[in-house]
């Protein structure tokens, strides 16, 4: 594509190759809507064992030797394409052979996300492609930008490179990493206005180094500059990022979360056969072995059962709301006393709570389909998808009023532009109020299915986002070039 900006987008997770959390869902979207006549957008990913080789045509391209205190560390570089994007899958020795994408002690994933970060960078020596801007995520990938700043004079093809880090949830520094960076030469921050503890740290260097910074919804960019959500790091923000941190909302694969042609439903629909959504909910009965009670209302949850998502929150709150009928059916794993204590709730109440601990995607597709009512109680949300797609499946979002939830529902107390219910503070008790409160509106089932007609409504395509990311990738690269 002669011309065109050149993006490489980098990631430690990526559908369909291989997706863990909502970072797979966006870099497994985003590139391919950004990518255009005049955008020559590239991905790079870690060759993970759990990618299934034999499903993509790899193309060795390139050897790179990455140097270390203890020898040069070889990575091969393999070219695939999925919908004519490009992908680099970068194959490590470090890389375990079994085991998790990312692993509970962020110190033993280091070595193989570190050494991702520099064949990354080497990619422009390596196969003459050279990177207008580079596109990084997390922690995992926020080493390449603090390298790219170290070593642009050194590197001439990188001189001129912009540098954009996109920040999905800013209290994972990555902490324990700092052996991994010493290791291959990169050093700590010393004497940077990083505050002391985050010199070592590869998202704060990230921030650090990278020309710009946003994160995945504009109120979680504001959240970032506070003492409550900005995880330590909010006073480095506000004084030396003032001016270069934004939020762009995530979007949606309207195509693939689409209630009309799920395959996972019992019964399709849409915004004009709203009716057969019931279908959903009496097989979702059936499956949870609940009482088949339409005109009780069901919650839904699918998520990591972990503090941030505010789970323990749900459970103590629907324990609360004795007073009303209701059912409950939850999908997740995580925190194993998260995990106990909703197979207490259920082992309580029988009738009205079924828990899975497990992940099961078309389940999840299922309560999507089949609940009435989704709870999202997050401690903070920097954009989420959960909300979006309940939505989308008519399915009533109840939500703590943080980060992009904030940003994309809208209080039942907005009248005719509402589409769910949010609270302010999270409290066990301020949740089964919200949860009541739902309830109640339940009962009117006119009020009801205006909120659900409104929220199915919404479109959380990519399209205004992606326009926003490419006017952000072309304001980077050409202060880059005017040595801005």
């Amino acid at each position: 594509m002669p011309g065109s900006e050149r993006i490489l987008f980098i990631a430690a997770e990526a559908s369909p190759f291989v997706k863990v959390g909502g970072l797979g869902d966006v870099a497994g979207t985003l590139p391919h809507v950004l990518r255009g006549p005049d955008v020559d957008l590239r991905m790079a990913l870690p060759l993970h064992p759990q990618i299934q080789r034999d499903r993509y045509r790899l193309e060795k391209v390139a050897q790179i030797d990455v140097p270390s205190a203890g020898g040069a560390v070889p990575a091969e570089v393999y070219l695939t394409s999925v919908e004519d994007l490009p992908v680099y899958l970068i194959a490590s020795p470090l890389i375990p052979e079994s085991g998790p994408i990312y692993s509970t002690d962020s110190s033993r994933d280091g070595p193989k996300f570190v050494h991702f970060c520099l064949a990354v960078l080497a990619l422009a020596g390596a196969t003459g492609w050279h990177p207008d801007l580079i596109h990084a995520h997390d922690w995992h990938t926020a080493a390449a930008l603090y390298a790219l700043e170290l070593r642009r004079a050194a590197v001439p093809a990188l001189a001129r490179t912009a540098s954009l880090l996109t920040v999905h949830n800013l209290p994972y520094h990555g902490e324990g990493v700092s052996a991994a960076l010493a290791n291959f030469g990169l050093p700590p921050a010393v004497g940077s206005p990083l505050p002391w503890w985050a010199q070592d740290r590869p998202l704060a260097l990230g921030l650090l180094a990278a020309d710009h910074v946003n994160t995945v919804s504009p109120g979680y960019a504001a959240e970032m500059m506070t003492e409550e959500f900005g995880a330590g790091l909010d006073g480095f923000l506000r004084q030396h990022k003032a001016g270069r941190v934004t939020g762009i909302l995530n979007g949606l694969d309207m195509a693939d979360w689409d209630p009309a042609s799920d395959k996972a439903l019992a019964a399709n629909y849409d915004r004009k056969n709203l009716k057969a959504k019931r279908a959903n909910k009496t097989a979702l009965q059936q499956e949870a072995r609940l009482p088949a009670s339409p005109d009780v209302p069901m919650f839904g949850i699918v998520s990591r059962m972990d503090e941030q998502k505010g789970i323990d929150l749900a459970v103590e709150g629907l324990r609360l709301v004795r007073d009303r009928d209701w059912q409950a059916v939850i999908l997740g794993t995580g925190n194993p006393e998260i995990e106990a204590a909703a197979i207490s709730l259920a082992e309580q109440n029988p009738d009205r709570v079924k828990v899975w601990i497990d992940f099961n995607a078309d389940l999840g597709r299922r309560i999507y389909g089949g609940a009435d009512a989704f709870l999202i109680p997050s401690r903070y949300e920097p954009c989420g998808l959960t909300q979006m797609i309940s939505m989308r499946y008519g399915t009533v979002p109840v939500a703590r009023a943080v980060g992009g939830l904030k940003d994309t529902i809208r209080d039942f107390s907005a009248g005719g532009e509402s589409t769910g219910f949010l609270f302010q503070n999270p409290s066990p008790f301020e949740t089964a109020d919200t949860i009541r409160r739902t309830i109640d509106v339940y009962s009117d089932q006119r009020r009801w299915r205006g909120l659900q007609l409104r929220g199915m409504k919404q479109d959380f395509s990519w399209g205004t986002s992606a326009e926003a990311y490419l006017s952000l990738y072309r304001s980077l690269i050409a202060n880059r070039r005017e040595g801005i």
